[in-house]
């Protein structure tokens, strides 16, 4: 048993699966052409490139040419969020200096400062709703944002880390440009109500901002149909399907106004320069087919194997609690807390004894800061120091989860009786 490994930090990433794996072998080294060339090794390319958006349109139910690929969800994440604000932006300062030829509706003159440097226009830029357990990629978007004049509110979370219908109504404006929230949480697993928020906007007399989520959670758990969701823009990637790492997308519908973050070619319809990640773009289209055809089925099995993990859990083991709801979660997602045991000690005995999990979001894993998510939702500060994710994958059994209650039940009792100790 010394040698057991079991991996439950799937929220994080996934292996790459051995179907995934087989179609992008072929995409290394025998037909490896860059698609924006004219020869047969190129056209070979795009057609490859073309196939696999079109088995990402066919899930997505969208048209093809609204696929739009990147390196991964933050750089989709960033893509919509930043794009879509600049190109929605009330003040057109910037693009009337470059082009006096336009006719913008706002003209604020801009004068040189005192000390020779430029000074900024006092235009409004536009006004963005966005939630407090968003993805860091989403929120560092908002964050700079709002140093270049545009106004962003933030919702709050019920204990449940949901946010309330009412109150994206409630903060809908006259200059809402754009609303981002995220179909499901990576830390608590929480699953947004989307179409209902998709519902009071295209309802709202006051505005008509472009609607956008951060799906990457939810493909292969939950439907993922833009249509039906009512979105107009959402981003996913394929590390966290079984597919490859640094490669994802973004879907936006077509009529958005959108401007690109990468600049220097015109691959991506203009909206993302740089070559073409041929082999991660087929792993991503088989990925992202594979995980749709698979989803009602793993998902059903997924929330069996999670109610029985946390079952076990809370008998073999005190103070333990659930952080975030029940009902609205990702079927994969256990988040807990466990009273008089910090969570960092405790992932590290874990990890010793074969286990894999996580703390909270892998991307802020190096920051010995609480999780925000969790003080979101009302936890105490220790409290949120004591939490541990685990997150089950295709490859998680009932004997693998037998084995980490075993582990996890004397690593607290270990790490508890150390603390009495000292």
């Amino acid at each position: 048993m010394k040698n057991r490994r079991v991996y439950l930090d799937n929220a994080s990433t996934t292996p790459v699966d051995k179907d995934v794996l087989k179609v992008m072998s072929l995409y290394f080294s025998r037909i490896y052409g860059n698609p924006s060339s004219l020869h047969l090794e190129g056209r070979l390319s795009k057609k490859a490139v073309s196939e696999a958006r079109k088995e990402i349109a066919t899930v997505l139910g969208c048209e093809t040419q609204e696929v739009i690929f990147t390196s991964g969800g933050t750089e989709a994440n960033n893509l919509a969020i930043l794009g879509i604000a600049h190109a929605n932006s009330f003040c057109h300062c910037e693009r009337e200096r470059s082009n006096p030829d336009l006719k913008m509706d706002c003209h604020v003159a801009i004068a040189p400062r005192n000390d020779g440097k430029e000074k900024k226009c006092g235009c409004k830029r536009g006004h963005i709703i966005t939630s407090k357990i968003e993805h860091k990629s989403v929120l560092d978007a908002c964050k700079k944002l709002e140093k270049e004049g545009f106004d962003v509110t933030y919702l709050s979370v019920d204990k449940s880390g949901l946010i309330s219908v009412e109150e994206v109504k409630k903060n809908l404006r006259s200059d809402t440009i754009l609303v981002s929230i995220m179909y499901a949480n990576n830390e608590i697993g929480s699953i947004q109500p989307i179409k209902e928020i998709a519902k009071i906007i295209k309802e709202s007399k006051v505005c008509r901002p472009v609607f956008h989520t951060d799906a990457c959670q939810a493909v292969g758990a939950l439907a993922i149909d833009v249509v039906e969701l009512g979105v107009e823009a959402l981003t996913f990637n394929a590390s966290k399907i079984y597919g490859p790492k640094g490669i994802g997308c973004l879907y936006i519908k077509d009529g958005v106004k959108i401007e690109p973050t990468f600049v220097g070619g015109a691959q991506e319809r203009g909206l993302r320069a740089g070559t073409e990640n041929l082999a991660g773009i087929v792993g991503l289209g088989k990925a992202v087919t594979l995980a749709e055809k698979k989803r009602a089925r793993e998902s059903k099995r997924l929330t069996i194997l999670r109610n029985y993990f946390l079952a076990k859990m809370l008998k073999k083991i005190e103070g333990v609690s659930v952080n975030g709801g029940t009902d609205e979660r990702l079927p994969n997602n256990i988040n807990i807390s466990i009273k008089g045991v910090e969570g960092e000690s405790l992932l590290l005995m874990l990890d010793n004894n074969g286990v894999a999990c996580s703390t909270g979001s892998a991307c802020s894993s190096v920051d010995l800061e609480p999780s925000y998510v969790l003080l979101a939702i009302g936890m105490s500060l220790e409290l949120a120091h004591s939490s541990v994710r685990f997150t089950l994958g295709r490859h998680t059994t009932k004997k693998d989860l037998d084995y980490v209650v075993k582990v996890l039940a004397e690593s607290v009792k270990m790490i508890r009786r150390m603390s009495i100790k000292s």
